[in-house]
């Protein structure tokens, strides 16, 4: 990068807010892929006018601008592939902004951590729902630019559920604000939902209005054991059909199962399959009432054991095995190909036997888990080496399970996104006419292409 050009951020933002040096370009050149890219610079930007003179004078001299939450991501949407800048929120940009009581809102910015918003609003006896598994580490910045999953997907949506309103910078510096702090709001196209997901490519954000809900007074978790994988899934989905609600319902297969009993001796697996199951209401009468009837339901469907939790170690000791899944699964290779896809629920056991089908090909351990209630699985293609040869193998395995949840009426990714990690498989899953589409649309708010280029394979 030209040295006026490090001098002008130097002089916007002061020295500490402009770094230029070896270790921040290091530290910040990685996310939860483990690839590296390093930037050129690391930007802080202290407010909303930072970003338009950044983004305004980016835009002018064609630098590119790759913007970062906290680098949780799996899809490498925050890496800086082709160089440029990064921009940070999480050193000045994080501060709750305000809890609305009355509207039952929250406006924040966009480097404040998922878990202080919870832990804010639960103050206050409210209730943010979307529950990514890196919650105590993630913005909800890059929340939003990922449309950020979880375990309470299932009753209670995703982070696009809940934005209501955004502020966010254009590339060429303009403001816009996109949505109303209202329930309703049917003026005009919906910008809001263009932004989100839109992983930093269209646009920066600079304030989040987000919805709020009264948090619920009482919840209960349970473990259903199941001999037959099919068998628990066509519970799941009759149990949702006849009106129970469920936070959460997530499953681990046999080989997550046996990788947990091998590493952490969790004697209470004795099954093939495993359902987690937490179920919340503001009656305590109705709650045992809901879940002790999914006891019986789920028993008839031919479960071997169902349990439920009597008290806070219990319920934590059940939903150690699933917090767990990803470390576990290390006991089958050195390198695990990570992927996240879903399928509509009912498919989930053609799913499952297909990546079986899958694993048996390329001879890999693929253990799965994930989220039942949503259909979201987490598929862990296993190499023993990490060699060329073996993830070339691993690749064209993924690359298999893709066309088979695409296939399935599925698609590529639930929560992790797609950045650089899935940007070749994009085809299998959109027309052309629908590439060129999305293309337009990013050329319509980044006509010079410097805001993220290149992710999602746009």
């Amino acid at each position: 990068m030209k040295q006026e050009f490090k001098q002008y951020f130097k002089e916007l933002l002061g020295n500490d807010n402009a770094c230029f040096d070896v270790l921040h370009q290091r530290v910040y050149s990685y996310d939860a892929t483990k690839k590296h890219y390093f930037p050129d610079g690391v930007l802080f930007p202290r407010n909303e006018n930072d970003i338009v003179q950044i983004l305004r004078f980016c835009n002018e001299n064609h630098i590119i601008v790759v913007p970062r939450g906290a680098g949780t991501g799996f899809s490498g949407g925050a890496l800086a592939v082709n160089g440029g800048i990064v921009l940070s929120f999480e050193k000045h940009m994080n501060k709750i902004l305000e809890i609305d009581l009355e509207n039952l809102v929250a406006v924040v910015e966009p480097g404040v951590i998922n878990f202080n918003l919870q832990e804010e609003a639960q103050k206050h006896g409210l209730f943010y729902p979307p529950d990514p598994a890196s919650m105590h580490f993630c913005s909800l910045g890059g929340n939003v630019s990922e449309n950020a999953g979880g375990m309470r997907a299932v009753k209670y949506g995703t982070t696009k559920d809940y934005v209501m309103a955004l502020r966010a910078v254009l590339p060429n510096g303009e403001v816009i604000r996109a949505g109303k702090r209202t329930i309703k709001d049917v003026a005009g196209y919906n910008l809001v939902g263009t932004l989100i997901a839109s992983e930093g490519t269209l646009a920066v954000l600079s304030e989040i209005t987000l919805k709020l809900l009264p948090l619920p007074k009482f919840n209960k978790t349970a473990i259903a054991l199941f001999d037959d994988i099919k068998q628990a899934i066509d519970s799941v989905c009759k149990a949702l059909s006849k009106g129970l609600n469920p936070v959460c319902i997530e499953f681990l297969d046999l080989l997550t199962i046996e990788a947990l009993k091998q590493k952490f001796k969790l004697s209470y697996l004795t099954a093939n399959t495993a359902l987690i199951i937490e179920m919340d209401d503001n009656e305590e009468e109705n709650l045992l009432k809901n879940i002790n009837y999914m006891r019986d339901f789920f028993l008839q469907m031919g479960a071997k054991d169902f349990k439920i939790a009597n008290n806070e170690k219990e319920a934590s000791d059940i939903w150690f095995a699933r917090r767990n899944c990803s470390q576990a699964v290390t006991i089958y290779g050195s390198l695990k190909l990570n992927e996240d896809i879903t399928v509509p629920r009912s498919k989930l056991a053609e799913l499952l036997e297909g990546i079986r089908k899958i694993s048996l090909k390329y001879n890999f351990k693929i253990p799965c888990f994930g989220h039942i209630g949503d259909g979201n699985v987490h598929v862990n293609v296993m190499l023993e080496k990490n060699d060329s040869y073996q993830i070339e193998q691993g690749y064209k395995a993924i690359e298999e399970i893709f066309k088979l949840a695409i296939e399935l009426d599925g698609t590529l990714s639930g929560e992790h996104g797609i950045g650089i990690s899935k940007a070749a498989f994009m085809q299998l899953a959109f027309s052309e006419a629908e590439m060129n589409l999305m293309r337009n649309i990013k050329k319509a708010f980044d006509p010079n292409n410097i805001l993220n280029p290149f992710k999602m394979g746009i």
